[in-house]
């Protein structure tokens, strides 16, 4: 494949095929970064958070509060913002929601940097691909026109060429990184329910 498109970078087709190059490039990138970024996060690493929520349940604060402080995991400081402050105003269970609420919603912020990227390029791959077809067919004909409707057979072909190549490719970039897309944002999605329930557990059963 990769020895078709560099034998059509020459074309009228090619500046098509460096773009779609380009952000099949980004995307990757995009991608490899929010994989470590989620990493780092903690992201869907339950266990230590759920383990504490039960220490919660059965009454012991102070339990559930220092076996959150020994994880660093999304799910698990959320949880600790929500614990410390009904621990410090059992009263005001909604001082401790909202605290939770804003420590959840920065680092889902944090979580959603640039997943738009990855769905700009499911999107603009198969346009980019359909705008290398018009081009492809504009030589193709264009070769028609100028040989009176006798065109060389081999010209006109290369214009259908590249038309077929920049179309298979534009889809090639766009349909994996489609499914990339749902399921990196699943992800995040996924994170979110777990902090809002949460929160929840922690907020009315404290």
């Amino acid at each position: 494949m990769l020895d078709i498109i560099l034998s059509q970078l020459g074309t009228i087709g090619g500046p098509v095929l460096i773009a779609l190059l380009a952000v099949s490039v980004a995307a990757m990138a995009t991608t490899i970064f929010k994989l470590v970024e989620f990493a780092m996060l903690g992201l869907g690493r339950h266990g230590p958070a759920q383990s504490a929520m039960a220490l919660w349940l059965a009454g012991d604060a102070a339990g559930a509060i220092e076996r959150l402080a020994q994880d660093n995991a999304a799910l698990s400081r959320v949880v600790r913002v929500a614990m410390t402050a009904y621990a410090q105003q059992p009263g005001a269970p909604e001082r401790a929601q909202q605290m939770a609420v804003i420590e959840a919603q920065t680092t889902l912020a944090q979580a959603g940097r640039f997943l738009r990227l990855v769905e700009a390029v499911v999107q603009a791959a198969p346009m980019l691909g359909l705008l290398g077809t018009v081009l492809g067919m504009i030589e193709a004909f264009g070769k028609v026109a100028q040989g009176s409707g006798a065109a060389d057979p081999s010209a006109l072909a290369n214009g259908i060429w590249i038309a077929l190549t920049t179309t298979a490719l534009g889809l090639a970039i766009a349909i994996p990184f489609y499914f990339i897309s749902v399921w990196l944002e699943g992800w995040v999605d996924a994170e979110r329910a777990a902090m809002d329930l949460a929160i929840a557990r922690v907020t009315l059963a404290g």
